[in-house]
C-alpha cells in the first residue's frame, strides 16, 4: 500500500485539521468533535447538517459554506460518526430556526443520526430529517436496507441549502427534500476497489480487463461484472437503467452530475460526460445543468457515477444555480 499518510489511526484528525487550516476563510472545526462548521452563521434560518464516514472527500466537509451545509460531521473512514458527535454538529450549526439532517441511507448513519435527533430535541432544538437513497443499482446491499445513498446527495445539499438560504422553514425543507429524493437517481461503475488505509489492501479486486457495474461508495457489491469496454458502452449500460427508473418522457428537463470515485482523471470524466450528453440527446431529454468532477469519492477507487435529477419544478434549477461559496462547489 502506498499512501501519503502518517499513522493510519490519525488520518481523520490530521485530515480535518489540514482541511480547516487551508480553508479557514470558510470553515472552522468544533472543539468537541470532528465537525466542520460554516464560519459565519445566518441567524434565523434553518441550518443544514450532513456527514458520515470519511473517505468520500470532498463530501461532506467540502460542501460546508454559504448556500449549502452549515456543518458536516466526519466519522472515521467508512464509519458513521457517533450520536454524540452528530449532536455536537447539530448544536454548532443551529441558527435558531431548526436543523435539517441530510442522511444517506446506511444502517449506521440512520441509527446514529436518529439518536442524535432525539438528543437534540431534548435540548429544545427542532430537527427534521431527509433520507437519501438515490442508488438504483441494487437494493438491500451491504450496510443498508433498501437503496444506498450516494452522489445524488450532493444535489440535495445544493438545492436544500439554497432553499434554506431563501428563507424556507424546516417543515417546508423536509417536504421539499422528500420530493427531491424521488427525482434523483444514480448508477456507478468501478474499475478498481478502494483501499482503506488501516486495512492496507483493496476491499475487492477486479481483473485488469474487468469492470463492475453498481458498486457502492464503500465497495459494496454491484450487479454485474463485464469485460472492460469503452466510455460510450458504459453509458449505453447506464442510461437504459436510468430511463427505466425514471420512466421519462421526451423533452423532460434534467440536471446531471458526473462524479469521479477518487482515482479517475478528469480527462476520462469529461469523455464520459460527452457520451452522456450524446445519449441523452438521442433519448430526447434536455440537460439544463451539469457538473463534472470528484464530489463523492470512495478513497482511491477508479470509476465514475452518474446522477440524474429530473427538474420537476423550475425553482429547482434556480436553486442549483444560486450562489454558493464552499470548497467543493462554487457558483
Amino acid at each position: 500500500m502506498k499512501k501519503i499518510i502518517n499513522n493510519p489511526g490519525d488520518i481523520l484528525a490530521e485530515m480535518v485539521s489540514g482541511f480547516v487550516k487551508v480553508h479557514q476563510d470558510l470553515v472552522v472545526k468544533s472543539d468537541d468533535s470532528f465537525t466542520v462548521c460554516k464560519k459565519t452563521k445566518t441567524q434565523g434560518k434553518v441550518a443544514l447538517v450532513s456527514g458520515g464516514g470519511s473517505g468520500h472527500e470532498p463530501a461532506h466537509a467540502g460542501f460546508v459554506g454559504a448556500g449549502m451545509l452549515s456543518a458536516a460531521v466526519c466519522g472515521q473512514v467508512f464509519t458513521s460518526p457517533t450520536p454524540d458527535q452528530i449532536l455536537d454538529g447539530i448544536i454548532q450549526a443551529n441558527q435558531g430556526a431548526g436543523v435539517l439532517l441530510i442522511v444517506k441511507n446506511y444502517s449506521g448513519d440512520l441509527m446514529n443520526f436518529d439518536m442524535a435527533k432525539e438528543l437534540a430535541e431534548m435540548e429544545d432544538i427542532e430537527v427534521g430529517v431527509v433520507i437519501v437513497d438515490d442508488d438504483i443499482a441494487v437494493e438491500n446491499s451491504t450496510y443498508t436496507q433498501g437503496k444506498r445513498g450516494v452522489a445524488g446527495t450532493v444535489f440535495m445539499h445544493k438545492i436544500l441549502g439554497a432553499a434554506a438560504e431563501s428563507g424556507l422553514g424546516l417543515a417546508e425543507l423536509v417536504e421539499l427534500g422528500k420530493t427531491l429524493v424521488a427525482e434523483v437517481k444514480t448508477i456507478g461503475v468501478a474499475l478498481t476497489g478502494a483501499t482503506v488505509p488501516e486495512v492496507g489492501k483493496p476491499g475487492f479486486i477486479l481483473d485488469e480487463d474487468t469492470l463492475e457495474f453498481g458498486v457502492g461508495i464503500h465497495g459494496e457489491p454491484g450487479y454485474k461484472k463485464e469485460k472492460m469496454c469503452t466510455s460510450a458502452e458504459i453509458v449505453a449500460e447506464m442510461i437504459p437503467r436510468l430511463k427505466a427508473a425514471f420512466k421519462w418522457d421526451k423533452e423532460e428537463k434534467f440536471a446531471i452530475l458526473v462524479n469521479g470515485l477518487g482515482g479517475t482523471p478528469l480527462m476520462e470524466q469529461y469523455i464520459f460526460a460527452e457520451d452522456v450528453y450524446h445519449s441523452c440527446a438521442e433519448e430526447g431529454i434536455d440537460i439544463c445543468f451539469a457538473k463534472v468532477g470528484n464530489y463523492m469519492t470512495a478513497l482511491d477507487m477508479s470509476g465514475v457515477s452518474l446522477s440524474l435529477l429530473r427538474l420537476q419544478d423550475e425553482n429547482w434549477l434556480k436553486y442549483l444555480e444560486a450562489p454558493a461559496n464552499t470548497v467543493a462547489w462554487k457558483s
